[in-house]
């Protein structure tokens, strides 16, 4: 599973948001930690659009098509395959 480009384009531009990508024997998950930010992330998914906002920023993205999970736990973003 790629990493969404909007997602690597908004990491590049924001030097607190970081992304890790996991492989593990039959998951793969993509790990988006937005730093430290004054408010919690929220999760949008308009059919298969994701939408982030964390302090007053807003992220959209394509959901991968071989994802099986997207959520958002403890401030992290969370793309599991």
């Amino acid at each position: 599973m790629e990493t969404p480009p909007e997602l690597e384009a908004a990491a590049g531009e924001q030097d607190e948001i970081t992304i890790t990508n996991r492989q593990y024997d039959e998951e793969q998950i993509i790990a988006v930690d937005f730093g430290p930010i004054s408010g919690e992330p929220t999760l949008d998914i308009v059919g298969d659009t994701a939408i982030v906002v964390v302090d007053g920023s807003q992220f959209e993205f394509s959901i991968p098509a071989d994802a099986n999970d997207v959520i958002i736990n403890d401030g992290i973003l969370t793309i599991t395959a």
